[in-house]
């Protein structure tokens, strides 16, 4: 690996535009999305072309790139669609189109002439061969598999153009199978995974049968309740980002576009403040400790470092499928004034509760709700009704959008 790096880019999901805005202003430096067709997370609200145009927009008022997912792989009445939804992106100023189809990836060129291409992690790029296959076929950037150690990104590296970009997943939820090429939600429920819609049967409990003694159900597990042997964990390499960079990655992509508002927040804020430490502190880096107990206080199961360091030593969790969750929002800053803050209310707090606030591009700190009002500035003991204003005396303002959590 080399001994010097360029500080990679923060890509940050956005399953709707109000995640846009949070992944904007919380600070990626990319946001990549998905129209209403041809991307890979159905079950995000994703994007029509109304707010796909708006989202677009805003990001670029605030130097920050979109890449559009057309990463599917489309059957024949998909892909006749495919061309003028690739207009439309090329009209309306989008960075970059994600694809993983070869037939896909010929239409990019032809009908979004002014977007680069970034290959998509579906196409499992494990070797520079592939990598500068896709790179004569006009690939600006390639993602990478999931299941590639640091040295053999950095392989990958050393034998590629310099100007192919190369992209890397650094958190979130992480696919049993290869590069999510995956057909078991197919069989089990006819939902195609490969077109978006997986079910993710792999987070479900099973139990052993044998063939001949039917209706018994034989523990795989130390538990009762069959086993979760599938059900992989989530990707956290905010310790190594040095490793990463050193390794030769442009892109850092944080996982989540089905995931909520608040998720989006924390995880953008988080690695953004990691990767300024980085930028300010080279040469003896070590992940501040408020990033580490920031991504703890999202949803998220057991972390670990995927593939990165080799054959995972903790990939999985056989006991539970469930998620970490120890922080609620309580509210939304939507305002100062009259050294008051103004809040939008979201879930339910007292008099005297103690929030533990986040600030877009900042460090989180604390506060108490000493006293409270609502906003004809009558005294509250408790905020209750979602969506109800409140106003908060405090000595300096906060920022709008700032995120107000308790402790769950």
């Amino acid at each position: 690996m080399s001994n010097t790096f360029k500080i990679p880019e923060l890509l940050c999901p956005a399953g709707d535009i109000e995640r846009l805005y949070a992944a904007v202003d919380y600070g990626a430096d990319a946001v990549y999305l998905a129209g209403e067709e041809f991307g890979m997370r159905t079950a995000a609200t994703n994007f029509g072309e109304e707010d796909l145009i708006k989202g677009i927009e805003y990001a670029h008022k605030n130097n920050v790139k979109v890449h559009v997912a057309c990463n599917t792989l489309p059957r024949n009445d998909e892909i006749d669609r495919i061309p003028q939804f690739l207009e439309f992106l090329n009209s309306a100023g989008a960075d970059a189109v994600i694809a993983a189809d070869i037939g896909t990836i010929s239409l990019v060129k032809k009908y979004a002439p002014n977007i680069d291409l970034h290959v998509s992690v579906q196409s499992g790029i494990v070797n520079y061969v592939t990598a500068n296959e896709f790179y004569n076929m006009g690939a600006k950037r390639i993602v990478l598999a999931r299941e590639l150690s640091l040295e053999e990104i950095s392989g990958i590296r050393a034998k590629t153009p310099k100007d192919l970009e190369i992209e890397t997943f650094v958190h979130g939820a992480m696919c049993v199978s290869f590069s999510a090429r995956c057909l078991l939600s197919s069989y089990m429920t006819g939902r195609d995974a490969n077109r978006g819609d997986c079910a993710q049967p792999c987070r479900w409990s099973y139990s052993l049968i044998e063939q001949k003694r039917p209706g018994e159900l034989y523990d795989i597990t130390e538990t009762d309740k069959g086993t979760y042997i599938l059900n992989a964990n989530d990707l956290n390499m905010s310790k190594h980002l040095d490793l990463l960079a050193k390794a030769g990655v442009d892109s850092l992509k944080i996982e989540g576009r089905a995931k909520s508002h608040y998720y989006v927040a924390v995880a953008t804020n988080a690695y953004r403040g990691a990767l300024d430490s980085l930028k300010e502190n080279p040469g003896n880096w070590q992940l501040p400790s408020w990033v580490d107990e920031e991504l703890n206080k999202i949803s998220h199961r057991t972390y670990s470092t995927g593939f990165y360091f080799g054959t995972p030593k903790n990939s999985q969790t056989y006991q539970s499928a469930g998620y970490v969750r120890d922080y609620t929002v309580a509210g939304v800053v939507t305002g100062y004034e009259n050294s008051m803050v103004k809040v939008v209310m979201k879930n339910k707090f007292s008099l005297g509760c103690e929030f533990d606030c986040l600030e877009p591009k900042n460090m989180p700190f604390t506060f108490k709700a000493n006293e409270l009002y609502d906003i004809n500035l009558n005294p509250l003991e408790s905020a209750i009704h979602p969506m109800m204003e409140v106003l908060i005396p405090y000595e300096r303002p906060i920022k709008t959008g700032a995120l107000l959590r308790i402790k769950a």
